[in-house]
């Protein structure tokens, strides 16, 4: 699957838009070492190692709606982030599907 954050200098049909959205919390433990973090100063890698887990499975789950429209391409490919809450939060990767 071809994934470009740009438009692409070929000829493409557009198949509609596509979208992958996770919620991802931290253990409670994580997230009381994340607070003390915090505190401390430095990176906060129990939040960083979450948020890499929830981009990755928000574009996986953009990719299969993809491949289920015939698609062989995304463009346009974004990230977006919300805090639900204290340690949650949701990550959705759009794009357009299109097919080359």
């Amino acid at each position: 699957m071809l994934l470009a954050t740009s438009d692409l200098r070929t000829d493409y049909q557009v198949l509609g838009m596509v979208q992958g959205s996770k919620v991802r919390a931290v253990h409670l433990g994580k997230d009381i070492v994340a607070s003390l973090r915090r505190l401390l100063g430095g990176e906060v890698k129990e939040y960083a190692r979450m948020i890499e887990e929830a981009r990755q499975a928000a574009l996986q789950e953009m990719i299969k709606r993809a491949e289920e429209l015939g698609a062989n391409a995304v463009i346009g490919v974004r990230y977006a982030s919300s805090t639900v809450g204290t340690g949650i939060a949701e990550i959705i990767a759009y794009g357009t599907a299109v097919k080359i």
